[in-house]
């Protein structure tokens, strides 16, 4: 059993860690370019968040929302 935990170990230390540990060598020579992954993500949920709200606001404007008191069962 040891061995077969030792070979997970090598496996994510030698082979899966290895695109974050080029990250963080990139960290010493640019900060920007170490976080660039992090800001590409930022614009993805901005235009995630964006897009459902203009959908949100589409459905409102129809008026396809039951906005009765008792339109839902949990609230009463």
């Amino acid at each position: 059993m040891k061995d077969f935990f030792e070979g997970i170990a090598w496996l994510f230390e030698e082979v899966l860690f290895v695109p974050l540990e080029a990250l963080r060598e990139l960290e010493l020579n640019s900060w920007w370019a170490a976080n660039a992954i992090n800001f590409i993500f930022v614009l993805i949920g901005l235009a995630a968040f964006f897009y459902w709200m203009k959908q949100l606001k589409k459905f409102n404007d129809n008026n396809e929302e039951n906005r009765d008191p008792s339109a839902h069962s949990f609230l009463g």
